[in-house]
């Protein structure tokens, strides 16, 4: 049995060691949603596997757990999505009761990983883009939320402080910023997917003017698991450890072959668009995904 890794793995570990080296006191704070990736924890059984478990700490071989043929999916790794997400994209938020559906029908997990908007990633996108991409978006988007019966208007106030008549952006972006570092805090806790849908509602569904008042968002939350208040004071103490997790996620999103979002990543191969999710399921299908006993 080879013990060389996959190519994804080995690039993990490559970029891993080379920070390591680089800087020996650096604090690795975003490795959870990497450490139980499929794929990884496949290949540390595998290691682990092919010496008896002696690698172990605890010594014990493979023998010892529990066998496949008692495991959910006859003992087969879920499937591992990432998903890139933006705040402002009407597009996520729309691509969220299928990815949903998707968690809860099939054995799979999805990775939530949030970056900044194109506003913000790509400084003038919007003053070079033919002045049609935004006006056919807001018909799209309408006519999808339609099609699909999602309740759907888009946030008041916008998540991004532009200005609609010359498209400047402001310098200061005081909603996006909180939403994305937010993301992030659940990314570490892996349960961003939860955490992103419940507070999307808020700004997309159209129950709520003034999204960023009151405690809108604290009480989607909570109703979600989460303490809204310990997460606004953890990424304030500490912002810049929150706006590392986000470059990562936009720099392995750049990698993935698109630069847009809704983007769902599986075995290195982009999904774009709330429209790609049957597209996707087929493939992971093609790859030995199941649905979920009942």
């Amino acid at each position: 049995m080879s013990l060389t890794p996959p190519p994804k793995v080995g690039k993990l570990q490559e970029t891993l060691h080379a920070q390591a080296k680089r800087a020996p006191n650096y604090r690795f704070y975003a490795l959870y949603d990497k450490v139980y990736r499929a794929d990884v924890l496949w290949h540390a059984y595998q290691c682990c596997r092919s010496n008896d478990g002696a690698a172990g700490v605890d010594g014990l071989p493979p023998s010892c757990f529990v066998p496949a043929s008692r495991m959910p999916n006859g003992g087969l790794m879920s499937l591992s999505v990432d998903l890139f997400f933006s705040f402002r994209s009407p597009y996520s938020y729309l691509a969220l009761p299928k990815t949903q559906k998707l968690v809860a029908d099939y054995d799979a997990t999805v990775n939530l990983r949030p970056v900044y908007p194109l506003a913000v990633r790509v400084p003038g996108f919007f003053k070079r883009a033919d002045p049609r991409f935004a006006r056919y978006v807001v018909l799209d988007s309408r006519r999808v939320a339609g099609h699909d019966n999602i309740p759907f208007r888009f946030p008041r106030p916008d998540p991004i402080v532009q200005n609609m008549a010359t498209l400047e952006v402001a310098e200061e972006q005081p909603y996006i910023h909180r939403l994305t570092r937010l993301g992030a805090a659940a990314q570490i806790e892996g349960r961003s997917l939860v955490f992103t849908e419940a507070i999307s509602r808020v700004l997309w569904d159209g129950s709520v003017n003034g999204w960023n008042e009151g405690d809108h968002l604290a009480r989607a939350a909570a109703a979600a698991g989460f303490d809204l208040p310990a997460m606004d004071a953890a990424v304030a103490a500490d912002p810049d450890r929150y706006e590392r997790i986000i470059a990562d996620n936009e720099r392995d999103h750049a990698a993935s072959g698109h630069w847009g979002v809704p983007t769902f990543v599986f075995d290195n191969e982009p999904f774009f668009g709330q429209d790609r999710i049957d597209l996707l399921i087929w493939r992971m299908q093609g790859k030995g995904l199941t649905r979920r006993s009942a």
